[in-house]
């Protein structure tokens, strides 16, 4: 079940059930559509960065930076029979978000798609939830991004508007029906504020924070494509 990160005192436990893609292959389906059509924006964000991913392309790198695919993974400290699964559709696009005092945006900003579901094996119900990429940053075969919830389906309190964080190492096949993929997600106990008087508190997850991948995907791909980070528009 879904569980908010600011409701702590159970996160290594009940949250332990906590947000997980039900289907690679609904995780997947979703993916190639939406990917085209945020590349597309993502390149008419605007005329700088535009202009730094053509440049990009004449050097033979790539234009902008992605994540994309759908996969099961496991809690490497908790076993079960449910199924998680994230799926992704992030592209780079970079100073295309204003904010007060930054009117150019950033150049970690991007669009895309989260989906998260978690398949529930002892009530036989798959949770899920859809978020907004704000953010994204990559290196090589990794990247950290930040989603923001935009749709809870039915049983999942989770709030609209909630920023999380994911993460996500591209280690290509490992082996017979497995990925080396791996991922990581900013709740179940590992972005605390150890001081509250109450107990531990989630903390607040800034813009492309996430902790290490530290999932083992079990099936399923991700793709990461890394492009360095361009420099601010020129006036």
């Amino acid at each position: 079940m879904f569980h908010p990160p600011r409701r702590t005192a159970a996160v290594l436990t009940a949250a332990v059930a906590v947000l997980a893609v039900s289907g690679t292959s609904s995780a997947s389906g979703t993916s190639g559509a939406a990917g085209a059509s945020s590349a597309s924006g993502a390149s008419g964000a605007s005329g700088t960065s535009g202009a730094a991913g053509a440049s990009a392309e004449r050097r033979g790198a790539p234009a902008y930076a992605s994540v994309t695919g759908g996969a099961d993974f496991v809690l490497p400290y908790h076993r079960d029979e449910d199924v998680r699964s994230f799926s992704f559709d992030a592209v780079a696009a970079p100073y295309s978000r204003p904010l007060p005092g930054i009117p150019t945006g950033l150049p970690t900003d991007a669009r895309g798609t989260v989906r998260i579901s978690h398949y529930s094996a002892e009530r036989d119900v798959t949770y899920t939830a859809e978020g907004r990429v704000d953010c994204l940053v990559t290196g090589p075969r990794s990247a950290t991004l930040t989603a923001v919830i935009t749709k809870v389906g039915p049983g999942g309190p989770l709030d609209i508007g909630l920023r999380l964080g994911f993460s996500v190492y591209d280690g290509g096949k490992g082996g017979k029906n497995r990925s080396g993929d791996r991922v990581g997600f900013s709740w179940n106990g590992v972005n605390l504020l150890p001081d509250g008087a109450g107990g531990p508190e989630d903390a607040p997850v800034g813009t492309c924070m996430a902790p290490a991948p530290y999932a083992p995907v079990t099936r399923g791909d991700y793709t990461v494509v890394h492009a360095e980070l361009p420099p601010p528009p020129q006036p």
